[in-house]
Order: C-alpha cells, then structure tokens, then sequence
C-alpha cells in the first residue's frame, strides 16, 4: 500500500488580530527526528508563547501525536494534525509557532488559525507518493543495461544504475513481479545474468 508524505521543509506566515502563527512543515522518519524538529523549532523563537505540534509516522500512519502547548485543549494541535491527515501525508511533522499580539481569538478562532498555519506551510512543499519496491540488482554490460532500462521503462518499472568497469542496474519491481523481473534479465542476458533480490525499499 502506498503512502503519501513530503520531500522538504516549508515555513509559512499568518498574521492575526495581531497574533503572529508561523507554520513549519518538515519530512522525518522517527518519533526521535520529530521531536529533535520540534526542539529546533522552540530554539529559533524562544520568546513565543507557544509551540503547537503533531506528527504523523508509518506507511499506514498509525503513529498519530499532537501537543496543544498551553492553548486551550483541542484547539491547537488536533487542527494542526488534520491538516496533515487531511493530505494523507506520513512521515511528517508539523510545529505553529505563535507570538501573541494581546487580542484573545476564543477557541473557534484558535482552531481556524492553528489549521491555516499548518496548511500554509504544507501549501509551500511537494508532495509524493511512495511505493514498496523491490530491489533486483545484476551486473551487466553496457549494451545489456540499455536493453534492460528499455524493457525495464516500457513495464512502468525504474532502474538505478552504478557506472564501472561494469554497469550494476537495480531494476526496482512491485513485490508481486519480481519473478516477472528475473525472467526479463535472464531473457535480455541470455541466462548469464546473475541478478540478487534485495530487501522491500519505499521508493
């Protein structure tokens, strides 16, 4: 099953009743790299009053967590954390920062700001998909690796390819056609390929 998360970080701006909300979006791959984003976030503005949170790990997204950081309950970190589970994104964490500007906004007004700091960081990043892959790697001869990230690019499968004395190709393959890319090179090589599967990879 896929997943959807982002490439790169983003910082975006809002400013309201004199409150300012600066949402940060960033790829992570742990609880741990999370919360060292997060830790980040405080040390470049110590004198915010509040640093709201969530993340969201895993391929199926499983490992959901918010912070509400001082605000009133529910009205910070669970808008952040739909942003993020309304884009289907994993892998990812978010922090609004805020500077308060001395109006209160009540908790509908804090909902709608939290959310629109968030989506406007996550606005400013690419998004992809990820898809498990299976590596099946072969050392070939350069005519021999032509032909097999031809054949590899007309079945909608993609190719790594280390340049040497030889070329290793890692033909990158569903799960489920993997024997289908055995076949390939041993039909494209003649039977002199000597291909190894590798371990299932997000890619």
């Amino acid at each position: 099953m896929p997943y959807r998360t982002i490439t790169d970080a983003a910082e975006a701006e809002i400013e309201i009743k004199r409150s300012r909300f600066i949402g940060f979006v960033a790829p992570v791959g742990t609880e741990e790299e999370a919360r060292e984003v997060i830790a980040a976030r405080r040390s470049a503005h110590p004198k915010a009053r509040h640093h709201c949170t969530a993340f969201v790990l895993d391929p199926d997204s499983r490992t959901r967590r918010f912070s509400d950081d001082g605000e009133p309950a529910g009205t910070a970190g669970a808008p952040i954390l739909d942003v993020l589970t309304g884009h289907e994104l994993t892998f990812v964490v978010a922090v609004v920062t805020r500077y308060f500007g001395g109006t209160l906004l009540g908790a509908g007004g804090l909902v709608r700001a939290y959310g629109q700091a968030a989506s406007a960081a996550v606005d400013l990043v690419r998004i992809v998909t990820r898809h498990e892959r299976v590596p099946v790697t072969a050392p070939l001869d350069y005519a021999q690796a032509n032909a097999v990230e031809r054949a590899a690019g007309n079945r909608g499968w993609t190719c790594r390819a280390e340049y040497g004395a030889q070329v290793t190709v890692d033909v990158l393959v569903p799960v489920a056609e993997v024997d289908a890319a055995l076949a390939m090179l041993a039909d494209l090589t003649a039977g002199r390929a000597e291909p190894t599967v590798g371990d299932v990879e997000w890619c």
